[in-house]
C-alpha cells in the first residue's frame, strides 16, 4: 500500500493495473481493501486506485469539521497528485455520495460515474426521521466497543442470505474502522443534499443496486435514475447493500460492461 499527502493529510491507497484510471471510493464502514476483488479483476484492463478516505484504513483523520465538500475537494486534489487523467470514478455507499459531490464541484475530472448502493446524500434521497434516527445510530456504534459495533452494523449490510466468507471478510475490514473517520463520514453523508447535482451530470453513469438493499432501496435507486438523464439502472437480484463484497463476479461484470461502453 502506498500513501501520500494531500491538504495536509496522508492517504493511504492500493494502485495495480495498466490502462484507463479507474478510482475506486469506499462506503463509510469499509476501507480500499473492501474493493479486492475489484482490484484483482478489474486491473487486467485498467489501472485500478482505492483509495483509504481520511478517517478509514491507514490514512490519517481529518478534523472534526470534515464535511462532503471537503472530502471532494480531498479527492479532486489526490487524483491530480497521482497524474490520473479524466478518471472513471465508482463508489459505493458514502463512496457514490462522495462521486456526486466529487463531479457537482470538479465536473471535468470524472469521465464516467459508477454509483452503487449510492445516495444524494442521506438528507437528499431519505426521510428525516430515517436520517436522523441513521446519523443517531452510527454516532453511537462509533462509540462503541468494536466487536459491539460491527454487530450492530453488519447485518443491514447483507442480503438476507449471503455467502458467509463475505460476511466473514467484511467483518473483518468493519473491525478495522476508525471511530472519528465514521462520525466524520457519517455526518458528512447525513447532512448532504445533492439532488441539485444529478440533473447536471453529463458524464455516463451507471448506478448498481441491489434488490435486497435495505439502506439504499430501490425507492432510492429509482429517484436517482429519474434525475440524471445520462444514467443506466441496473438491479442485482438476491444482492443486499455491499453488492462489490457480496456478488463480486456479478458488480465487476456489470462494471467492465459499461466503461467498454464509455467513449473517452
Amino acid at each position: 500500500m502506498d500513501a501520500i499527502e494531500v491538504r495536509g493529510l496522508k492517504i493511504a491507497f492500493e494502485r495495480q493495473g495498466t490502462g484507463p484510471p479507474l478510482v475506486l471510493l469506499h462506503g463509510f464502514v469499509g476501507h480500499s481493501q473492501e474493493w479486492r476483488r475489484q482490484i484483482d479483476m478489474l486491473s487486467r484492463e485498467y489501472t485500478v486506485v482505492a483509495w483509504d478516505a481520511p478517517g478509514a484504513g491507514r490514512s490519517t483523520n481529518p478534523p472534526e469539521t470534515f464535511r462532503l465538500p471537503d472530502y471532494a475537494d480531498c479527492l479532486a486534489g489526490f487524483i491530480d497528485a497521482l497524474g490520473l487523467t479524466r478518471p472513471h470514478i465508482a463508489g459505493l455507499s458514502f463512496g457514490g455520495a462522495l462521486a456526486i459531490a466529487l463531479y457537482g464541484r470538479h465536473p471535468t475530472v470524472p469521465a464516467s460515474l459508477v454509483l452503487a448502493s449510492a445516495y444524494a446524500g442521506w438528507a437528499g434521497s431519505l426521510a428525516l426521521e430515517v436520517t436522523e434516527r441513521r446519523l443517531l445510530t452510527t454516532l453511537r456504534a462509533a462509540d462503541a466497543p468494536s466487536e459491539q459495533r460491527v454487530q450492530s452494523m453488519i447485518t443491514s449490510m447483507f442480503s438476507s442470505s449471503p455467502p458467509a466468507e463475505s460476511v466473514e471478510e467484511f467483518r473483518g475490514i468493519m473491525a478495522e474502522i476508525h471511530p472519528a473517520g465514521l462520525r466524520a463520514m457519517a455526518r458528512s453523508v447525513a447532512e448532504a443534499d445533492l439532488r441539485d447535482v444529478l440533473p447536471r451530470i453529463t458524464v455516463p453513469t451507471l448506478l448498481l443496486y441491489g434488490d435486497q438493499d435495505s439502506r439504499a432501496p430501490l425507492a432510492v435507486a429509482e429517484n436517482m435514475h429519474a434525475r440524471i438523464p445520462t444514467s443506466r439502472l441496473v438491479v442485482m437480484q438476491a444482492v443486499g447493500h455491499m453488492s462489490s463484497v457480496e456478488a463480486p463476479e456479478r458488480f465487476n461484470a456489470e462494471v467492465r460492461r459499461f466503461l467498454k461502453s464509455v467513449r473517452t
